[in-house]
C-alpha cells in the first residue's frame, strides 16, 4: 500500500514546501502538495512526477476546517490510508510596529502560523492513531522562541504553534505519533527573500542563508528516527548565524 505525504504550505519551487515534496517524493511516498494556489501546487507536483515520484496537488486553505478535512479524506481515498507524513509549513513573516497593527493584521497571521496548525493536528489526532504509527512536523522560526518588534504578531503566532506541538506530542505519542517541531534560525534562500530582500542574501554571504534542499533533508532525518530515540526539536541556522 502507497504511504501518503501531505505538505502543506508549498508555494514557489525555490521554496522550503517545493523542496519538502521534492525530497520526500525521491523515497517513494505519494506526495500531497497542499496549498491555497492551484498554478504553483500542480506545478510542485509536475516536479515529483519528473523525478520519478507520484504527487496529487490538493486546494486547500488551512485556515478551513472543511478544507483540512478534505485534504485527509483525499489521502486516504487515493492511498487507501491515513498519511504517514505530515508536514505543517503554512507561515505568513509579515510585520507591523504595535501602534499601527490592526485587529484583522494580527488575526490573520494567528490564523495561519497557528490556528491552521490547530486543524490539521486535530484531524491528526483523529485519524493516525488508529494507524500507530505516523510523523508530523511543524516549521517553526526564531520568532517561536523570541519576539521582537515589528515581529510581535508573527512571534505570538509562532509560539502558540510550538506549545501546540509540544502538547500534541505528548498525547500522541504515546499512540506512536512521532510530532516534532523545527526552529528555522535564519534566513531561507527561497524566492520569498530573492524577490522581496536581495540584498540579504548578498550580505550573508556563502552558506550564510539556509538552503531548503539541506532544511529537506534534515525533516526527513526527523522522519527517519527509530522509536527509540524520538527528538521532539531541532533547530537549524547557517554556521556563522549568532544566536
Amino acid at each position: 500500500m502507497e504511504q501518503g505525504a501531505i505538505v502543506i504550505g508549498v508555494g514557489a519551487s525555490a521554496g522550503l514546501g517545493g523542496a519538502l515534496c521534492r525530497r520526500f517524493g525521491r523515497e517513494g511516498l505519494h506526495v500531497f502538495p497542499a496549498g491555497r494556489t492551484a498554478e504553483r501546487i500542480e506545478a510542485i507536483a509536475e516536479e515529483v512526477r519528473g523525478q520519478g515520484g507520484t504527487a496529487t496537488p490538493v486546494v486547500t486553505d488551512t485556515t478551513r476546517a472543511a478544507d483540512v478535512s478534505a485534504l485527509f479524506e483525499r489521502v486516504e481515498k487515493d492511498t487507501g490510508a491515513p498519511p504517514a507524513v505530515v508536514l505543517y509549513n503554512a507561515g505568513n513573516n509579515r510585520f507591523s510596529a504595535l501602534a499601527d497593527m490592526s485587529d484583522a493584521f494580527f488575526e490573520e497571521v494567528w490564523r495561519v502560523c497557528c490556528f491552521g496548525g490547530f486543524l490539521v493536528g486535530r484531524e491528526v489526532a483523529r485519524r493516525l492513531p488508529a494507524t500507530g504509527r505516523g510523523t508530523v512536523i511543524f516549521t517553526g522560526a526564531t520568532a517561536s522562541l523570541r519576539a521582537r518588534p515589528p515581529f510581535t504578531a508573527f512571534a505570538s503566532a509562532k509560539a502558540a504553534l510550538r506549545a501546540l506541538a509540544a502538547g500534541m506530542a505528548r498525547e500522541l505519542g504515546p499512540q506512536g505519533i512521532h510530532v516534532a517541531h523545527v526552529v528555522i534560525d535564519g534566513v531561507i534562500d527561497g524566492e520569498q527573500v530573492a524577490s522581496r530582500f536581495p540584498q540579504i542574501i548578498e550580505q550573508r554571504g556563502p552558506d550564510g542563508v539556509l538552503a531548503p534542499d539541506d532544511i529537506a533533508d534534515a525533516f526527513w532525518a526527523l522522519h527517519a528516527q527509530p522509536r527509540s530515540t524520538w527528538s521532539f526539536e531541532l533547530d537549524l541556522r547557517p554556521y556563522k548565524e549568532p544566536f
